[in-house]
């Protein structure tokens, strides 16, 4: 006998009707989560890295983004992402100033080469000075896990 199971609409009504509910049980449930989720996500790296190196993992990727469509990523731009916006930037403004902080900083720690005339190649230098000085510290970043 086949499984009874209520139509897949009728389920995401249900989900979309209760759900929004629940945003203190939300609350209660993640705030106090991050050490647990961070040291899960460490613990997980080798079957990060096992996943995106896997021999179908393009594919997988290209299928999946082939079934979203273009049309659910537009529609959510309109329905969600315009009104999480502003608030979700206004909400990074730390973030964004603590993660910038050293690669300001090496930008301001660097004094590049002269420039030279309009037009010669050398004052390729200058911007490769930066790059070079952000990559470093980027990976310098990155291995400290900072």
């Amino acid at each position: 006998m086949p499984t009874d199971v209520k139509p897949a609409a009728d389920i995401a009504a249900k989900w979309a009707r209760v759900t929004p509910q629940r945003s203190a049980d939300y609350e209660a449930g993640a705030s106090n989560a991050g050490a647990k989720q961070n040291a899960n996500a460490i613990a997980a790296a080798k079957a990060f890295q096992a996943a995106v190196t896997a021999g179908n993992i393009a594919q997988l990727f290209a299928g999946g983004l082939r079934r979203a469509g273009a049309d659910k990523y537009n529609r959510k731009v309109k329905e969600v992402g315009v009104q999480r916006f502003g608030p979700g930037v206004q909400a990074a403004q730390a973030d964004m100033a603590s993660g910038m902080a050293p690669m300001v900083e090496t930008i301001a720690a660097i004094t590049p080469p002269a420039r030279a005339p309009r037009g010669d190649t050398s004052n390729q230098q200058r911007s490769i000075v930066y790059q070079v000085a952000l990559n470093k510290k980027r990976l310098a970043l990155r291995a400290a896990g900072g």
